[in-house]
């Protein structure tokens, strides 16, 4: 069995660790398409080195643009990738503009594409990784879905034909990473200046366009974060960098220090010692959960509904509406309520490796 595995942003590098070993086991030949997507080392090369990834057997170097310019551009250079290779399975991963890219390439094709992750819904029509989602689903043939949740909006959407529950695979390599950091396998993280790695102190992350874009929301939600009581370690991506240069705001203010983003151990290791997370981040809501932190959403919604039970997840879309209760809400202790397995057992990569095979036959 031959798979092409298309990925280009930091989630999804973070889910092929455990996929790339399954398919290894499993005797599959496995070629990686690094698209580029996420441009900047702190997001991308540095996580193959990391997770030990085999490096990528092509790199396409797309790098940012606007949403047509980037899927577009991604698109026009797998066409030639996947006609060379002419794998059993496209798998695609996640929802970026390299996901919808990676489908539409391979279906025009007639290659078979399954797609990781599929059925997460957030109903916000104004992300773009919701149009991502949704159009993937619809077009690929095999539907590898993390939850339960996830396999019932694929079944309202006509899909369950397709849809097969294997978990999620970003338990597998989250746990291990965790297991390793109890042992003392990951060197302490490289935490902002100003923050106290044996101190109280909170981690966030802030980058997407709803929140960063819009400089009046921006500045709502950095003063918001400045003003809290206990350190906050934000881990500044580079379209908050970016954003926060154009519009004349600082980083770096009151309870705020930033730093760069960090390796994904790196971060793991930042999450077990802190507090809490603050985040508009899909990924890191989950590893909260996942490291028993509890987890603040700058969000309206979230993909991953499982975390709100027992306040595991409370979601903020905006501070100022709080008021006072504010502070007491990003900085609440963790829950005692035990949490259950919604996102599975750590064995998913192994179930898609298996899945892939079984629908190939």
């Amino acid at each position: 069995m031959k798979v092409v595995s298309i990925v280009g942003a930091r989630p999804q590098l973070v889910k092929l660790a455990p996929i790339a070993a399954a398919f290894a086991e499993d005797g599959c030949e496995h070629v990686i398409v690094h698209t580029g997507q996420h441009y900047d080392a702190d997001l991308s090369d540095v996580f193959f080195s990391g997770l030990g990834i085999p490096d990528p057997d092509v790199h396409l170097g797309i790098g940012s643009g606007s949403h047509g310019v980037q899927t577009g551009n991604t698109l026009a250079a797998l066409d030639p990738v996947l006609a060379a290779e002419r794998p059993d399975w496209v798998l695609v991963y996640g929802d970026t503009n390299s996901t919808l890219a990676g489908t539409l390439s391979a279906v025009k094709q007639h290659l078979r594409v399954a797609h990781l992750e599929a059925g997460l819904r957030s109903f916000n029509r104004r992300m773009p990784e919701e149009h991502n989602r949704v159009l993937t689903d619809h077009a690929a043939d095999l539907l590898l879905a993390p939850t339960e949740e996830a396999v019932r909006h694929l079944a309202t959407e006509g899909l369950a034909a397709r849809t097969e529950l294997v978990g999620d695979v970003m338990v597998d390599v989250c746990l291990r990473v965790r297991d390793d950091v109890a042992r003392g396998g990951q060197p302490r993280p490289a935490l902002p200046d100003g923050i106290d790695p044996d101190a109280p102190y909170l981690l966030a992350t802030l980058h997407r366009a709803e929140n960063t874009d819009d400089p009046q929301r921006l500045a709502t939600l950095l003063d918001a974060l400045a003003g809290l009581p206990v350190p906050v370690a934000l881990l500044a991506h580079p379209r908050l960098v970016a954003r926060a240069e154009q519009h004349g705001l600082k980083l770096t203010r009151g309870a705020l220090h930033a730093g760069r983003p960090l390796p994904y151990a790196a971060m793991v290791a930042a999450v077990v010692g802190s507090v809490g997370v603050v985040t508009d981040s899909g990924g890191l809501q989950k590893e909260a959960y996942l490291l028993d932190r509890p987890c603040t959403t700058l969000r309206t919604e979230t993909e991953w509904v499982e975390t709100l039970a027992d306040g595991w997840n409370v979601l903020v879309p905006d501070p100022r509406e709080l008021g006072e209760r504010w502070a007491a809400t990003a900085t609440r202790p963790a829950p005692q309520a035990p949490r259950g397995l919604p996102y599975g057992d750590g064995r998913a990569a192994r179930r898609v490796a298996e899945t892939l095979r079984r629908h190939l036959a």
